[in-house]
């Protein structure tokens, strides 16, 4: 029988984002203040750990996190301000159980989102590091990278994510990304998150650079 994973404490969750966002911002996926990050501390009621707009991520600090509720608002007492996309978070927690979520803003992940923008997405298939995400055994895969417009209207983004999430016959599963904007993928915890991330992003520049050698991408 599995075993519900071990939920960080708020300590242990503010260090491994701080260290994801410093990771990130080396590698130019979280530049200037862009991104965000979470970690499920609580389930019953929702105890989300969610990066405080407007922040730095390469120089996150203890004081640059938030306690946030289902409703996506700040924990009574804390004055400091969430990320204006904190409700994807919370849906992402409650719909797809995730543990953690992490978002990037890559050069790659923007591009391909554009460029699939209109189809609403494309698929990646044959490589070798497919086998980095949840579920997926074999290179011989097609993980369908879905793009979501981009909207300011957060709120109705956040129930589509969720429709797709709670869709019984293809969930959406690991990540997303959203049109010229950037990438969110989630795990179990905060490790999974960042392999999703990482396996991710190696595949976005796999996909943009054989696009720039006139290689052509699959659609489903």
């Amino acid at each position: 029988m599995n075993q519900p994973p071990t939920r960080p404490s708020a300590t242990e969750a503010t260090d491994a984002l701080r260290a994801a966002g410093a990771d990130f911002h080396h590698r130019g996926w979280s530049l200037g203040t862009s991104s965000n990050y979470s970690a499920v501390l609580g389930r019953d009621p929702l105890d989300l750990l969610v990066t405080v707009s407007g922040k730095h991520k390469g120089r996150l600090s203890a004081d640059d996190f938030v306690h946030v509720g289902a409703d996506g608002k700040p924990a009574a007492g804390d004055n400091k301000k969430s990320s204006a996309e904190t409700m994807l978070h919370v849906v992402l927690a409650e719909a797809a159980g995730a543990g953690a979520v992490l978002h990037t803003h890559s050069v790659w992940g923007t591009l391909l989102s554009d460029r699939y923008g209109d189809a609403g997405g494309w698929a990646i298939e044959g490589y070798e590091m497919l086998k980095g995400l949840d579920g997926i055994t074999t290179h011989q895969s097609a993980k369908y990278i879905e793009v979501f417009p981009n909207t300011q209207d957060i709120p109705t983004l956040a129930q589509q994510v969720r429709g797709r999430l709670e869709d019984d016959a293809d969930p959406l599963r690991h990540g997303f990304l959203i049109r010229k904007h950037g990438l969110y993928a989630w795990g179990e915890d905060i490790d999974a998150a960042r392999r999703h991330i990482e396996v991710l992003e190696f595949l976005f520049e796999c996909e943009g650079r054989r696009l720039a050698w006139g290689g052509e991408s699959v659609r489903l």
